[in-house]
């Protein structure tokens, strides 16, 4: 059984958007979506020979048995498009349409029934195999799978009702539990009183002055007959099986050095947690005559902030800990359960809070131990960058589970010279921390590669674009600057200017290098359609002639063919090799 979607379809928005382009002659590879996948018929080979097709055939069923139970589980649902290879030879199939679908309804003990329809494509017969997200997990072979990106993962049935119950907005950690409010521990209310009294603020001290039980009350941890809830019982009285398991190590596959797993109140878990990532995170000097000389090499708010959000934010109805692995300056937490609430690694910096238990994070957030607006993920990133360290990197992972990497170190001094000489208000903003990670990368940037980094709107991604180039270096010189020679008026593209540059000087240098500028200049000339010398030299902090040179060599290795066979006359440039 499965949902009914009224009015337009996405899914089917999708099936229309990959057959127009795989009409276009588009490659399956540069076209497939998350949901919607593109294969050829199981069983239609003998090496590199096509075989003929025929209206019944078991080993294909079995594969779209497989994967059309792994779309039914998935959020959304999901197509294969049959009878197209990996490389888009229109190869076809002979499967009746009738039979595929009752045999997948036979093979998914009853529980799956596929929409199949027969389309032409250039004369090639091709089946669109579609199902909606099923109300139920459909098992296939014994294992229950759903899709993460574009691979289909194993999950278990408790995750999958679990990301079930987050959408339909059930808070499992407000429901009572099965302690009451003398089960609390003395030891665990202490840890919540000195996370409040090292907040300082007024509120937290009045929170912290409060009896134990006028604590949980004002946490809203109990209800009005003495009943925990889930929150409160996993905070004050003890996690159902391990909540964290922390391990040290001073170097990748050397021993442990300290170990930490309990089941005790999660407050006190996250505590001893703290103090110990804490205490093993070294500390780093930066060189230049800064103020600020010593430093952590993980900022220690971002620290604190990738365990809370590993406990926070994880699926509490899974047996399995949050784990912490702190291996010489490095922080990487693996928390149960996936994404929630249409949060993704691709917009997770500007999502709007969408915590999976709503009631456990208020309570953390009141504790001063989670951010109630949801912009904990956005200063783990700022304070990365803060030092030229890479932002953290979030992601889903076969579980399902959030896997958060924090690479730590010695700060890069010259990126961190340079935002020292910006005003105050561009050092805090987020999206010009952002931008000045990319040129330092990338050498260049424009609106349509903003919206990706900045995972903002064009209209956004403009302005903040504009912000940081009116943002003046020490001296009233301009941070960055239009890259010069690009005819793409309302795309302005941004390089650092000549003072960034000299600040900036081995990075700068180091992405002019033969080993990085190729790199570059194709990459600009992909997304901007074009490449002329005068672009390639505003790039590259080079003259004019020597980038002719460059642009001739990567001609002659077939990225890129000029515009003119003569290579004579104003405005000559050149375009990437189809």
């Amino acid at each position: 059984m499965a949902f009914t979607f009224l009015g337009p379809d996405p899914l089917e928005a999708q099936i229309q958007d990959v057959l127009a382009r795989l009409t276009a002659g588009e490659a399956p590879g540069q076209i497939e979506r998350a949901r919607v996948d593109i294969k050829e018929e199981p069983g239609r080979r003998a090496g590199s020979a096509v075989l003929p097709g025929m209206p019944t055939s078991e080993s294909a069923a079995a594969y779209l048995a497989a994967e059309m139970a792994c779309f039914a589980n998935t959020p959304g649902g999901g197509a294969v498009v049959l009878g197209i290879s990996d490389v888009g030879v229109r190869i076809g199939t002979d499967l009746e349409a009738e039979w595929i679908r009752h045999r997948i309804w036979e093979l998914t003990e009853g529980r799956l029934t596929v929409d199949v329809r027969v389309g032409i494509l250039e004369g090639t017969r091709l089946l669109v195999l579609t199902t909606q997200e099923a109300i139920e997990p459909v098992r296939y072979g014994g294992r229950y799978r759903w899709r993460v990106d574009d691979n289909c993962v194993e999950i278990d049935p408790t995750s999958w009702h679990s990301r079930r119950l987050s959408r339909e907005g059930f808070d499992w950690s407000s429901q009572p539990s099965g302690h009451r409010l003398d089960d609390i521990s003395p030891a665990a209310v202490e840890r919540a009183r000195q996370y409040l009294n090292g907040a300082g603020d007024e509120s937290a001290l009045d929170l912290a002055g409060s009896t134990a039980h006028d604590l949980i009350r004002r946490l809203n941890l109990v209800d009005g007959s003495g009943i925990l809830t889930n929150a409160g019982s996993l905070l004050f009285v003890g996690t159902p099986a391990i909540g964290i398991d922390y391990i040290r190590r001073t170097a990748p596959g050397s021993d442990s050095t300290a170990r930490i797993r309990s089941n005790r109140p999660l407050i006190e878990q996250v505590w001893d947690v703290d103090q110990a990532s804490q205490a093993a995170n070294r500390v780093v000097h930066v060189s230049g005559g800064f103020a600020h000389a010593q430093l952590r090499a993980i900022p220690p708010r971002a620290l604190r902030e990738a365990i809370v959000n590993g406990v926070v934010h994880r699926d509490w109805l899974s047996p399995h800990p949050t784990t912490v692995e702190h291996v010489a300056d490095s922080l990487v937490v693996t928390s149960p359960g996936g994404f929630v609430g249409g949060v993704s690694a691709t917009n997770i910096i500007t999502h709007p809070s969408a915590p999976r238990y709503r009631g456990l994070a208020e309570a953390m957030a009141a504790l001063r131990l989670a951010e109630r607006e949801g912009i904990g993920v956005d200063r783990m990133v700022r304070d990365m960058l803060a030092l030229g360290r890479p932002a953290p990197q979030i992601d889903e992972v076969a579980g399902p589970n959030i896997r958060a990497v924090l690479i730590g170190g010695e700060p890069d001094s010259e990126q961190v010279r340079l935002l020292a000489s910006l005003p105050d208000e561009v050092r805090s903003d987020l999206d010009a921390l952002l931008i000045i990670d990319h040129l330092m990368q990338q050498g260049w940037i424009d609106i349509g590669v903003s919206t990706r980094v900045l995972q903002r709107t064009g209209l956004e991604a403009g302005a903040a674009l504009e912000r940081l180039a009116q943002a003046p270096i020490t001296g009233g010189t301009p941070v960055i600057v239009s890259v010069e020679g690009s005819p793409l008026a309302d795309q302005r593209a941004y390089r650092f200017s000549k003072e960034a540059r000299r600040i900036l000087a081995r990075s700068t240098k180091r992405l002019a290098q033969p080993s990085s500028r190729g790199a570059i200049l194709i990459a600009w000339a992909q997304h901007r359609g074009r490449i002329s010398t005068t672009e390639a030299a505003s790039l590259l902090g080079l003259s004019s002639q020597a980038c002719g040179s460059i642009l001739r060599v990567l001609e002659d290795e077939g990225a890129l063919e000029p515009v003119r066979s003569t290579r004579l006359g104003r405005g000559f440039f050149y375009v990437p090799r189809a």
